[in-house]
C-alpha cells in the first residue's frame, strides 16, 4: 500500500517543497556506514537498473532511502534537474542533486570538496556505469551542473 509523505529540501538559496505518493521504504542499513549521509533516491518501481545503482551505493557505505514514484518527470522538474541531463533516477544528498548512474566515488568527492554546484549527472544510461554493468561498456562523463544548467566535466570513465 502506498503511503503519502512530504519532503522539504534546501537547494542553495532556493527552497522547495515536494509532495508525492510513494511506496513505503525505509533507509537501507546493510553495509551502510552511519557516518555517511542518507541519499534519498526517487525511482520508478519497476526499474531494475535503479535498484542496481542503489546496491552500488550501499556497497560503498551509503544509507539509502528509496522512494518509488509514478511521475519521475515531475520529480525532476520540481527538484530542478536540467532537461538535457536527465536519466532514470534522481537522488538528493546534503542539498545536492544526483541524476542518473553517478559512481559512489564521485558522490564522495562532491561531498568532501563541497563545490558551488547544484549537483552531478550522468545523462542517459551508459553501459558500464554503476547499475548498468554488463558485457560491454561505454565511455561516459559525470557532469557537475549549476542551477542554470551550465555543466562542467567532473569525471570521465
Amino acid at each position: 500500500m502506498n503511503k503519502p509523505f512530504v519532503r522539504t529540501f534546501t537547494l542553495g538559496a532556493s527552497f522547495l517543497a515536494l509532495t508525492l505518493t510513494t511506496g513505503a521504504a525505509t533507509p537501507s542499513r546493510v553495509g551502510a556506514d552511519p557516518k555517511q549521509p542518507v541519499i534519498t533516491v526517487y525511482k520508478d518501481a519497476s526499474c531494475g537498473c535503479c535498484k542496481s545503482w542503489i546496491e552500488h551505493l550501499v556497497k560503498h557505505g551509503y544509507r539509502v532511502d528509496a522512494k518509488d514514484s509514478p511521475d519521475m518527470t515531475e520529480i525532476k522538474r520540481s527538484l530542478g534537474v536540467p532537461e538535457g541531463l536527465t536519466a532514470c533516477h534522481t537522488a538528493v544528498v546534503n542539498g545536492y542533486l544526483i541524476e542518473g548512474h553517478v559512481p559512489a566515488a564521485d558522490i564522495a568527492r562532491l561531498l568532501k570538496t563541497k563545490p558551488k554546484v547544484a549537483g552531478l549527472a550522468v545523462p542517459g544510461m551508459p553501459m558500464g556505469s554503476p547499475g548498468m554493468e554488463g558485457p560491454r561498456t561505454q565511455h561516459y562523463q559525470v557532469l557537475s551542473f549549476d542551477k542554470a544548467g551550465k555543466t562542467r566535466i567532473f569525471a570521465s570513465y
